[in-house]
């Protein structure tokens, strides 16, 4: 082949790229300027009684970005929608004030009916980082080793930097028997720690009663696993165990309450109660003031709400309790929070009990939750609230009459436990 053949083949393959190219370009750009969005704008006025707000650039940002982003495959306006509306209540600076999108607001929901499938860990947010209020009894989390105060940096590797609670929820539930890796860093531990859990469903017992046994000596006691192989100084105390304040809690409690009050009350050897409300991240404020209820005499301040405009709301004792004079300890955590802190405060400042563990969570705050229509839900803080004796526990946490931690060179030991019964025969 000579010289002029070549010049021509090479000439003409030219000639057919720049074509191509322009040809290529300026069908691009006609195709993206014939793109029609497929949305549907139902309303852009605000709605009646705001006043001094111009929407004008939230609408001309939605149509610029629908005209002119480069990559429409990303434009899913429902998508931006929940984006636009998770940004305006994230603008309030409050991590309990949040929007959940249809998928979130079901998992809320199945988390507080007692069966989801996950991990089994309640989450929250804490200057900014995605931390575990606490795993739940006998989930997989738990199981992992997962602990209260956690901080969760990554899931699947991906970093949780700027998620809010929601979308770590989203990312770690899933179906049983998928596995998730979650790098936590955890107070004392300087590198991070990755953990590997395989998800599994949940079932939420809320409620545990039974009477339970010790060996004890004028210095500690020993719990003993099972109540009749207890031998020599042996102590009796009913141990009540709660894990959250749920749909069914209530009537969880109602169900076994009445039944071991009587044989506590029959039997001369129970000393006391142990009330574990360690890990039990909260729930309804109305389930706390029932549950309070068991222990306080009728008539008793349980919690007072402050929503800043009105005076004080005050819940009371509003039933006849079946401990009202019973010694009570109580046992928290850093995973105890919110109606857990609630009860905790209530049974403490009328002198019902004293408070044996670790300074508590610190949430002082009450929301409501509402259903939005499309399966989507908002909750948003709408009081604070107070014990009986004025003190609210926002970020600070309820501190221990008696601060005892786990004893971490023998996990087999609960110490704060022992503490508690030991606390029951002063």
């Amino acid at each position: 082949m000579n010289k002029i053949k070549v010049l021509q083949i090479l000439l003409g393959l030219f000639i057919a790229f720049i074509f191509g190219y322009y040809f290529g370009v300026n069908k691009v750009n006609v195709d993206w300027k014939a793109y029609k969005p497929n949305i549907s704008i139902v309303s852009k006025e605000p709605p009646s009684g705001i006043a001094n707000v111009n929407f004008t650039p939230f609408w001309a940002v939605w149509e610029k970005l629908l005209a002119g982003y480069y990559d429409k495959s990303k434009l899913d306006q429902q998508k931006m929608l929940n984006g636009a509306i998770s940004g305006m209540v994230s603008s309030l600076g409050d991590p309990f004030t949040v929007y959940l999108p249809p998928v979130q607001n079901n998992d809320f929901k199945e988390g507080l009916a007692g069966q989801f499938s996950g991990i089994g860990a309640e989450l929250g947010t804490k200057d900014a980082s995605i931390i575990v209020i606490s795993p739940l009894d006998g989930s997989p989390a738990e199981r992992a080793g997962i602990r209260a105060g956690d901080t969760i940096v990554s899931v699947d590797a991906k970093s949780t930097s700027g998620w809010n609670v929601s979308q770590a929820v989203e990312k770690i539930r899933g179906p049983k028997g998928t596995l998730v890796t979650l790098g936590i860093f955890r107070k004392g531990n300087e590198k991070q720690i990755d953990l590997k859990i395989t998800r599994d469903v949940i079932n939420v017992k809320s409620v545990v009663m039974e009477i339970r046994s010790a060996n004890c000596t004028s210095e500690s006691c020993k719990i003993v696993a099972k109540t009749d192989t207890c031998k020599g100084n042996c102590t009796k105390f009913l141990y009540i165990r709660l894990s959250q304040f749920g749909d069914n809690t209530n009537q969880e409690w109602m169900n076994l309450v009445g039944d071991i009050a009587t044989k506590a009350k029959a039997d001369s050897g129970v000393k006391g109660i142990v009330f574990d409300l360690r890990n039990n991240p909260g729930g309804y404020l109305s389930d706390a003031a029932f549950i309070s209820s068991e222990f306080l005499e009728k008539g008793q301040v349980v919690v007072s709400q402050d929503n800043g405009v009105t005076d004080k709301n005050i819940m009371y004792a509003t039933r006849k309790g079946l401990f009202t004079e019973e010694k009570v300890v109580v046992l928290i955590n850093k995973g105890s929070a919110s109606a857990a802190e609630i009860v905790s405060g209530a049974l403490r400042d009328n002198k019902r009990a004293k408070l044996i563990g670790e300074t508590s969570f610190g949430k002082g705050t009450i929301q409501t939750a509402e259903d939005l229509g499309d399966g989507a839900g908002l909750h948003v803080t709408i009081a604070k609230w107070l014990t009986p004796n004025g003190t609210w526990v926002h970020e600070k946490g309820l501190t221990p009459d008696v601060a005892v931690s786990l004893d971490a060179k023998d996990p087999s030991r609960d110490t704060q436990l022992e503490k508690g019964v030991s606390e029951l025969l002063k």
